[in-house]
């Protein structure tokens, strides 16, 4: 009987043992943890390693030194370009971008000073407040689905941000007007606006479960939501005037040219300077995408994907990298900018202003390779369009063909080379997703492709998921 016992209790003991080696969730058992543990130990450069890598930062352990002579800033053909902006910590880059679109025609139209601006501040604020009212108002138009809808939780997740599109620029300019920057300056918080972002966004949360609950109702009115609605966007105006100002409705302004000399005084209201010094047939401007996920020469719509709930939604045409590249530089040729976005830190040099997809060797470093292409990383979200900026120059050979980009970045002057950045051909291919051209400078048959149906994509699709 003794015996027994004591085989019954072995092979229970040797259950137990195996059931820590053998996970049957897929977890991770010890057995598998120690040998992860060898295989480290085993190799004596892994110690090494970890040294040099615990008490460094990782790009510069990556550097490529077989690259470090590579970079040259000369471009063949270059737009001239004006003062070099700063957008502070906030993700206004595409209202930088777009708008130094238009200040630079505007500059060289109207003869004025290099470091004339239109203010940020101004349009930044009808931004929020269009914004704020596109969220309610898309919590009214969705009040029949539930909390698990997915566009209800993206609305959520998402009802308001400072990042956005060249639409918006359309749009803000087209409605609001505009005016220059020393009538409506910057402030601490449009220079840095996370902290009022989290405040407008955790009220419009709140609101957003009010009007929910005030729809369930069944005797509750459409007159009285919308009399809610504006009741909460009086508070995001006031939280918005406290922290930008309040903009202007008129105001005089002295007009210089680029010697500082007086032109002439007027009063203009936001529209009226507009009209007078910007005046853009919008409908004029396209934009172009990048997207080897999706069919090329189709358009797509972004479903959300604007700053103004009476606005539009971007349409985009999706085209390859060499056709995209064609109109750019003869954009770039007939000396006109153009709203450019990419995924800017992907092998960025950020004191040279330089990228390249031969900058840092992180493979080498850590013993692997990273083989993606852009269609897999676009669709594993592992890459996207991050941030905006002027597209205004390009390097070409003997042939013709491109071998470097230059664009005019909004961090500043002592940014990069000197403000501007560069980047090789080969990154534009891989990193650019989308460009805004006007149509001049687009193919006939390419145009007619706009006259299509779009196609909706929903608001979190995985290309849209990053904030420019």
């Amino acid at each position: 009987m003794k015996k027994l016992f004591l085989f019954v209790l072995a092979v229970v003991t040797m259950m137990t043992v195996s059931a820590q080696n053998i996970s049957k969730n897929g977890g991770l058992t010890m057995q598998q943890i120690g040998q992860l543990r060898g295989s480290y130990q085993s190799n004596p450069t892994n110690k090494a390693m970890r040294n040099a890598i615990n008490a460094n930062e990782i790009n510069k352990l990556a550097v490529n030194y077989d690259n470090k002579t590579a970079f040259d800033p000369h471009m063949s053909n270059v737009v001239p370009s004006k003062a070099i902006t700063n957008q502070e910590s906030s993700g206004r880059c595409w209202m930088f971008t777009g708008m130094n679109v238009l200040r630079n025609k505007t500059i060289r139209k109207f003869d004025l000073p290099a470091d004339f601006q239109f203010s940020q501040c101004y349009t930044f604020f009808y931004d929020q407040l269009e914004k704020a009212n596109l969220f309610l108002q898309a919590i009214l138009d969705n009040r029949a689905k539930s909390m698990e809808d997915e566009t209800v939780q993206w609305l959520f997740k998402n009802p308001l941000g400072d990042g956005g599109q060249f639409t918006g620029v359309a749009n803000l300019m087209t409605k609001y007007g505009v005016v220059p920057k020393d009538v409506m300056p910057e402030t601490y918080n449009s220079n840095h606006t996370s902290k009022i972002s989290e405040l407008i966004k955790l009220k419009l949360r709140e609101d957003g479960l009010i009007l929910r609950d005030m729809c369930n109702n069944k005797g509750t009115t459409e007159q009285q939501l919308q009399a809610k609605k504006m009741e909460m966007l009086e508070t995001v105006y006031r939280m918005l005037a406290y922290t930008f100002g309040e903009p202007p409705t008129e105001f005089t302004w002295t007009q210089r040219n680029s010697k500082g000399e007086v032109v002439s005084t007027e009063k203009y209201t936001p529209m009226s300077f507009y009209n007078k010094f910007v005046n853009q047939d919008f409908s004029q401007y396209y934009m172009i995408m990048n997207d080897p996920t999706r069919d090329y020469y189709k358009v797509y719509e972004i479903e959300y994907d604007r700053h103004v709930y009476d606005g539009q939604n971007w349409k985009y045409l999706n085209l390859p990298m060499d056709e995209i590249a064609k109109m750019a530089i003869a954009s770039i040729k007939d000396s006109t900018m153009m709203y450019f976005s990419c995924d800017v830190a992907k092998f960025l040099d950020r004191d040279k202003g330089y990228m390249d997809v031969n900058n840092y060797d992180y493979g080498s470093l850590f013993g692997t390779t990273f083989n993606m292409d852009k269609k897999q990383r676009v669709s594993t979200y592992a890459s996207g369009s991050s941030h905006a900026m002027t597209l205004c120059g390009v390097d070409l050979d003997a042939n013709g063909n491109p071998t470097k980009w230059m664009v005019e970045n909004s961090w500043g002057s002592n940014r990069g080379h000197n403000g501007f950045l560069i980047m090789t051909n080969e990154w534009f291919n891989e990193y650019m997703f989308r460009l805004v051209v006007e149509a001049k400078y687009i193919p006939a048959a390419t145009l007619k492709l706009f006259d299509q149906k779009p196609i909706m994509l929903p608001a979190w699709d995985p290309l849209f998921s990053f904030e420019e």
